[in-house]
């Protein structure tokens, strides 16, 4: 901190300019209770006058320090900072009653608004709503309002008095529908309408409320409330031109959003029928199906009709068949093959002609054709049972135990001279883990 010395009188009178050393008499530096000070060793002379106060605090100070010196005054500050500059600059915003306060903000926020600062203004308009509403809350609990005294010991007029009141209310109304007109212009359109109906509540003739109100819902394609809304508008002023193109242009919006919602009813009741259709196909070729919790992203592929369903009330089932994602799986070497569409009337050796080899076999042996495997595929108990390589997968389905979880078809491939040690191992692990369970 800078200390300030005081200077006498006489010095005043006779100011020197070069001093030589602290002359006796003359106004010493002290502290408030005028202890002495220890000598001090007397400083060499310096010639020419002393720096300005404002140079000579920044005298020896970095470039950092000065601006984080300068950074402590409200005027240049570029971070903020708790001091009391700032707090006594924060509370002179709320000097005066909250309905000042609250016209104040109006004001500020109409600046921000012809600025297109829509943000800003939305901030403003909602301080001066919480000082109202915060007023009405008070009024509700059946509190007095807190009244000070002016400097000639007149009193402020009643806030609560029924003309002060209706003043309130009007410019609480006129601030919701400022906001609303700001949240517009921010695309913020659940936020325009929950504005536009608080404003409405205290003034329903405010034709404003009623526009934003019906274009931000035309904004949400909720067609139907927004011509409510303009037709509300137009009922407080049936000659507004605003209001009146705002009309026409809800009307040819409903009519397409009428059709949109017409064809997208039509998609979603083709997609129930092929929904349906499919369940009843596969009772009856008597396919068990199963859904986990958690089933694998298989994005647009699963068990489908062939020729595509489309949809339609007159699909003859009898000439399509069913096709279904299958999973051939390789547990000795942890490798797996996919097939998008296996179709019912096929079979596995017809894939795994065109499969086998596999790149990966090492051994050279083992996945040559389909005549060195064996194919297996688990049971409804956890069990296994070897499927025939020739038989029909839909025969398969029908047939054997077997289920098709989350809408996945899956087969163990397995070396022919080996497929007897891994169905062993396989019961055994699934033993283990049913004895886990229990």
């Amino acid at each position: 901190m800078v200390q300030i010395q005081e200077i006498s009188d006489e010095i005043a009178e006779k100011p020197q300019l070069a001093a030589t050393g602290p002359a006796a008499g003359d106004g010493e530096t002290k502290k408030a209770e005028d202890v002495a000070l220890p000598a001090q060793t007397p400083q060499p002379a310096v010639s020419g006058p002393e720096l300005p106060p404002a140079r000579a605090m920044a005298s020896g100070k970095s470039a950092d320090e000065i601006l984080a010196d300068l950074n402590k005054s409200p005027l240049f500050m570029t971070e903020f900072e708790d001091n009391d500059d700032i707090a006594a600059l924060q509370a002179l915003a709320y000097e005066g009653t909250p309905f000042e306060n609250a016209v104040d903000f109006k004001e500020r926020g109409n600046e921000c608004f012809r600025e297109r600062k829509w943000a800003d203004a939305r901030e403003f308009y909602g301080k001066g709503i919480a000082l109202l509403v915060a007023e009405d809350r008070r009024r509700g609990r059946g509190e007095a309002p807190t009244l000070e005294a002016a400097e000639d010991g007149t009193m402020p007029p009643d806030p609560d008095s029924p003309s002060a009141v209706v003043e309130q209310h009007a410019l609480l109304a006129t601030l919701y529908g400022n906001r609303a007109a700001c949240q517009l212009e921010l695309r913020n359109y659940r936020s325009c309408t929950l504005d536009c109906g608080s404003a409405l509540r205290l003034n329903s003739a405010n034709t404003k409320a009623w526009f934003r109100s019906a274009k931000a819902l035309l904004a949400l394609d909720k067609t139907v409330e927004a011509s409510e809304a303009c037709h509300g508008g137009l009922a407080v002023d049936p000659a507004n031109t605003a209001l009146q193109k705002l009309s026409k242009d809800i009307a040819e919006r409903a009519k397409t959003v009428a059709t949109r919602r017409r064809r997208e009813e039509e998609r979603i009741a083709r997609e129930t029928r092929k929904a349906q259709r499919l369940k009843a196909v596969l009772r009856m070729r008597g396919v068990r199906t199963r859904a986990t919790a958690q089933p694998p992203e298989m994005e647009n592929v699963g068990v489908h009709l062939e020729p595509e369903d489309d949809g339609t009330w007159d699909l003859d089932v009898s000439k399509s068949a069913l096709c279904y994602p299958t999973v051939l799986l390789y547990p000795l070497r942890m490798q797996s093959d996919f097939i998008k569409a296996f179709n019912e009337r096929e079979t596995l050796a017809d894939h795994l002609a065109y499969i086998l080899p596999v790149p990966w076999d090492a051994t050279g042996k083992d996945y040559v054709t389909p005549l060195n495997v064996d194919c297996y595929m688990e049971t409804t108990g956890g069990s296994l049972v070897k499927v025939g390589k020739k038989m029909p997968l839909g025969k398969i389905l029908a047939q054997a135990n077997v289920e098709v979880v989350d809408d996945v078809v899956r087969v163990f491939i397995v070396p022919r001279d080996q497929a007897e040690k891994w169905v062993k191992e396989f019961k055994e692990k699934k033993a283990a883990e049913r004895g886990d369970r229990t």
